[in-house]
């Protein structure tokens, strides 16, 4: 049941990462050329704050004991999209949702997509995530109750 919540876990981190960091990115990085102050202008706050959020989500996928499911599914759709990306850039770029329909937030998150993918953020970000997956501790359930150490067979000296 665990590894069904990390596969739910891993989806939202997902859309997180690629929707709400793709727009944090391309609101900072307008400020940053604009040279605008944060404390007059909302948006750019509120773009920090959701950087902020999004490096606590990742920080505590990749520390606590969730399923490895959970780091799991962004890394691979981060470096996928990263292979496709340095293989054919213009495929990569098909992939982010633009055009005169897309609402602007939408639109602007798209923007900031592409940046973080041109940039190589999105292949660092799937390397951190996928490191989790590979270690054997994070797959095994966790022993709980008094006689841990008599069932695992160790020795505590007494």
């Amino acid at each position: 049941m665990r590894h069904f919540f990390g596969l739910l876990l891993g989806f939202v981190v997902v859309g997180a990462v690629l929707l709400g960091g793709g727009w944090a990115a391309q609101v900072a990085a307008r400020a940053a050329a604009q040279e605008l102050d944060p404390v007059q202008d909302t948006r750019i706050l509120i773009a920090i704050g959701v950087m902020a959020v999004l490096g606590l989500l990742i920080g505590l996928i990749l520390v606590t004991r969730v399923s490895p499911l959970a780091a799991f599914v962004p890394s691979i759709v981060l470096l996928a999209w990263t292979l496709v990306y340095v293989l054919d850039v213009s495929r990569a770029a098909s992939l982010v949702p633009t055009g005169a329909a897309v609402q602007q937030d939408l639109a602007e998150a798209s923007r900031g997509m592409l940046t973080l993918l041109s940039t190589g953020v999105y292949g660092m970000l799937g390397i951190a995530l996928f490191l989790p997956v590979i270690m054997p501790s994070r797959w095994a359930r966790r022993w709980d109750g008094e006689d841990d150490e008599e069932d695992a067979g160790w020795d505590t000296g007494d």
